[in-house]
């Protein structure tokens, strides 16, 4: 493992030189919005620096020291900053194919020179793009491709398959993906894929442009297409609608792609003796999961019939662990969860209180779950949030009295997405301290939900309404207060039979 702990070197005289000397000695650092990034390539740019940051947060500072392969970046919060450094601690950040070592750094916050005016450009770009206002005129010609919420992608020095899964699970780390079309063009494989938003476009391929998906190989090159909109008439193995799940296959599953079958064509020994470490591959960069594949389950992806790259199957289980097991219940983690899908059942395992496995509809739902809520803070502890080994979610055999531990919610009227294209799967977004509320009553009044968002636990520092009153933006001190906001509060009763529905919000207020 390549990610130091959160760690401060502080001389044995106490006056800090700002060198590596042998005379340091190690002690933890207190976690802070600046992180210190040691071990980077020579040729290693900002923008390569600020995308390891991206996917956690807002970006609002960054100072790079090229003399000593170093730099300092600073979050928008505390909270996206440990979020990172607690992601980064399971798995190993890279630049350019080096591993790089992240820790908190003993400064609160960084002050660097005005003057760097390209520093300065990048980082007014991303946060333009961040927040998804309006960049200055300084940077437009850096943002002017971002108009479109379509990438095109092309996967260079393809020597494993690249699955129409493993694209989605990679991609929505940034963003809710909609569409993906895939096609062999010019002889190599590419992609079409559409996002929610063009800011989860820019983001994705600020960070993803040329990442290896796998060790050495298998590079993205990502451009933004001219289309705004893909019009997928089949869901299989070459295209998928995500929020049309009644569509079609169509006339039987498509052969593979002529660069996928030319993969296999070789005798698979000679291919996993390409693979390093018990015949596995391992995905590069900060992606969001490390992907486990032998030669055979490849081939399995690759005709599409792996749902989720590294499983032998299409499980929608997740398992959920560190919870904490004096607080959590199988309602909150409904609720929870139930904002990336629709939650079948919720098990609190009887033997380990602390962990939880979590049904959801389909794999892709599972996925989409765990992208976004690993690493996230709820009730005071960090989650974790993998995909589990089961199929399914077990009730518990009649008479037997499990504590009210296992919950079936499969006919639940809260699922958000059980409407086939519904206008819900265009507004999923990754936990933040703001959150939108809608189906406000006409006579609630902005005191009235400030009082309401307080009694649950947290600080209420902005509040808008929209124009019709019927819905507003709430903005918590911190993510987990807007977290926890969301649990008690999303279908709360505001009286006259009205209900509040509660999600995270894109937006700032």
């Amino acid at each position: 493992m390549c990610v130091s702990s959160p760690l401060k070197t502080v001389p044995n005289n106490g006056a800090s030189n700002g060198s590596d000397s042998k005379k340091l000695r190690v002690e933890e650092a207190p976690p802070s919005r600046v992180l210190h990034i040691r071990k980077l390539p020579n040729e290693a740019s900002e923008t390569e620096v600020i995308a390891l940051g991206l996917p956690f947060g807002k970006v609002t500072n960054i100072l790079t020291l090229k003399g000593k392969n170093q730099a300092f970046l600073e979050m928008g919060t505390e909270e996206a900053a440990i979020t990172m450094v607690n992601y980064y601690t399971t798995v190993t950040p890279h630049i350019r194919n080096v591993p790089v070592f992240i820790q908190y750094s003993n400064h609160k916050e960084l002050k660097t020179d005005a003057g760097n005016q390209r520093t300065q450009a990048v980082l007014q770009a991303v946060s333009a793009v961040q927040s998804g206002g309006s960049p200055s005129s300084d940077v437009q010609e850096a943002l002017a491709a971002a108009s479109s919420p379509v990438l095109r992608i092309i996967i260079d020095n393809m020597f494993y398959p690249v699955t129409l899964d493993v694209l989605q699970q990679i991609f929505s780390k940034f963003g809710t993906v909609m569409k993906i079309i895939t096609f062999t063009k010019n002889n190599q494989f590419q992609a079409l894929l559409q996002f929610s938003d063009p800011v989860n476009a820019q983001q994705a391929k600020l960070a993803l442009d040329g990442q290896n998906i796998y060790n050495s190989c298998c590079t993205l090159r990502i451009d933004f297409s001219k289309l705004v909109n893909l019009n997928v008439k089949y869901n299989n193995d070459k295209s998928r609608d995500y929020t049309r799940p009644e569509l079609p296959a169509g006339d039987g599953q498509p052969s593979l792609d002529p660069t996928v079958a030319a993969a296999f064509s070789k005798d698979s020994n000679s291919l996993l003796g390409k693979i390093p470490g018990r015949s596995h591959f391992f995905i590069s960069s900060f992606l969001t999961l490390f992907l486990l594949l032998s030669a055979a389950a490849a081939a399995a992806a690759a005709a599409g019939r792996v749902a989720l790259a590294g499983q032998t199957g299409s499980s929608g289980v997740l398992l959920v662990s560190n919870l904490n097991e004096e607080m959590v219940t199988p309602q909150s983690l409904f609720t929870l969860f139930g904002v990336y899908g629709d939650v079948q059942r919720v098990k609190i395992l009887y033997n380990k209180k602390d962990s939880s496995l979590i049904q959801m509809s389909d794999a892709n739902q599972a996925q989409l779950a765990m992208s976004h809520l690993n690493g996230q803070k709820m009730y005071g502890k960090i989650i974790r949030v993998t995909l589990s080994k089961h199929q399914t979610v077990a009730l518990p055999r009649d008479g037997l009295d499990d504590q009210g531990l296992t919950k079936d919610y499969a006919n639940s009227p809260l699922h958000r997405f059980k409407k086939p294209g519904s206008k819900n799967f265009q507004n999923i977004f990754p936990p933040s301290a703001t959150l939108h509320l809608s189906n406000i009553p006409q006579d609630v009044t902005e005191d009235d939900l400030r009082l309401l968002f307080s009694n649950a636990g947290g600080t209420v520092k902005a509040f808008k309404f929209f124009q019709d009153r019927k819905m507003a933006l709430i903005q918590m001190s911190t993510v987990e207060e807007a977290i926890q906001a969301l649990i008690d509060l999303h279908n709360y009763n505001m009286g006259g039979n009205q209900h509040l529905r509660v999600s995270f919000s894109k937006s700032t207020i």
